[in-house]
């Protein structure tokens, strides 16, 4: 995978130049896209900022996020050729900080389960997980530094779990969703990929404008507390393993690891996600839905038709659950820094049918924390298994401080 710090640190002193940045992901694009199909549209001749703290950085863009230089199509048919007149605020706040956008990533159909025909880049008979096909799988092979991506339940963080990148679905409403083709209002949080922990922090505070997210020099040991989410399910046997080792290390490396029990709201809360999220795609379809049935793409169609029988009333109740655990949380956090706790069930499954099962994300989408995968095992046949670190809201510098120190332990 290629580094952002890494690329701005060598730009920064002259090592290498913007353009020479911007061309080898080029070269690395023409060596692995054709395998991987990571990429909707790209721009062939791409030009570096001459400014900035992302200049000669190559970034991908989600295909449900404007861009004003590039088709948005979804996924869809529905919106084939598409061209919006401006760039998404979060699209601009990369241009802004002086990245070069390359292209347009692959999507799950309107961010939802109807797969794309992205290979995963470790195994091309897996999944690369969704919706973030695209940004996981570009990232994950090493041809760009960063990609946009989003996560309603589980879109960010498991693609990269399963593509072996560091990702971030910071705190609720940090990066703006405007432009962004809405889901659920309530839980549709934009988010990053990149080769590392490092590398998000940079890109998010570039991106931000936020110091405090830059990695400091000392890293001082988390309380961690571990999560297993009983109320979702077992975990697959590598889901398992990866979690296993990943506690393992960063006790060895000094952190206070204990498990963590959860209110029984935070697990009520967990089971009222689909309530919220179908509810609001009820609306945020609708035109999709009543003049373009039969073009919608198949399974999300299906969730719309069975869930036309919610009523406000189970709405409301969701919200009000989801409040209550919402300050339940916070009150967690008084015991520990941060939870640690699985990013996947598992390894990403073999086929294109399916792009993964996000009931160990959703939730912590739901909840507005910021949570960051940590790559931590590899599987026989090279699939990647990653694990994630949660923080208190609005603690995006600590969520991603902790993942640097999980994933620093898992190097010794």
């Amino acid at each position: 995978m290629i580094s952002l710090a890494d690329l701005q640190r060598r730009i920064e002193q002259g090592e290498l130049s913007a353009d020479a940045s911007i061309a080898q992901s080029q070269e690395a694009i023409a060596a692995h896209e054709k395998a991987i199909g990571a990429f909707v549209c790209r721009d062939e001749r791409p030009r570096a900022a001459t400014i900035g703290p992302l200049r000669g950085i190559a970034v991908g863009i989600k295909d449900i996020i404007d861009t004003a230089d590039f088709p948005t199509e979804m996924g869809s048919p529905i919106y084939r050729g598409w061209r919006p007149r401006a760039d998404a605020p979060v699209v601009m706040m990369l241009m802004q900080a002086g990245a070069t956008i390359v292209g347009k990533t692959t999507t799950t159909a309107f961010a939802a389960n109807d797969p794309t025909a992205t290979l995963n880049p470790h195994h091309h008979g897996h999944t690369p997980g969704g919706s973030s096909s695209g940004s996981a799988a570009a990232v994950g092979v090493g041809m760009i530094p960063l990609a946009l991506g989003t996560q309603t339940g589980g879109s960010v963080i498991r693609p990269a779990s399963f593509c072996g990148a560091a990702a971030i679905k910071p705190t609720y409403r940090l990066l703006p969703t405007v432009g962004v083709k809405c889901f659920s209002w309530t839980l549709d949080t934009v988010g990053l990929f990149a080769a590392g922990v490092a590398d998000l922090a940079h890109g998010l505070s570039a991106m931000t404008g936020r110091g405090e997210l830059l990695p400091g020099a000392a890293m001082p040991a988390p309380r961690i507390g571990i999560v297993t989410q009983d109320f979702a399910g077992e975990p697959e046997a590598f889901g398992a393993e990866a979690l296993e080792i990943a506690r393992r290390a960063a006790e060895r490396a000094g952190a206070s690891v204990r498990a963590q029990k959860l209110p029984e709201i935070v697990a009520e809360a967990w089971r009222i996600h689909p309530t919220v999220q179908d509810f609001e795609a009820q609306m945020a379809f609708a035109w999709e839905y009543r003049e373009n049935y039969d073009a919608m793409p198949p399974l999300l169609r299906g969730r719309l038709d069975e869930s036309k029988g919610t009523t406000a009333a189970a709405y409301d109740a969701a919200r009000g659950i989801a409040d209550e655990a919402r300050a339940a949380l916070a009150a967690v956090f008084n015991e520990v820094d941060v939870l640690l706790t699985f990013s996947a069930p598992g390894a990403a499954p073999s086929g294109l049918s399916s792009t993964g099962d996000p009931r160990f994300n959703r939730l912590w989408t739901l909840m507005g924390v910021p949570c960051v995968n940590v790559p931590a095992y590899v599987v026989d046949g090279g699939l990647p298994v990653g694990v994630q670190v949660i923080a208190r809201f609005g603690a995006d510098a600590g969520a991603l401080a902790a993942a640097r120190y999980v994933e620093e332990a898992l190097k010794h």
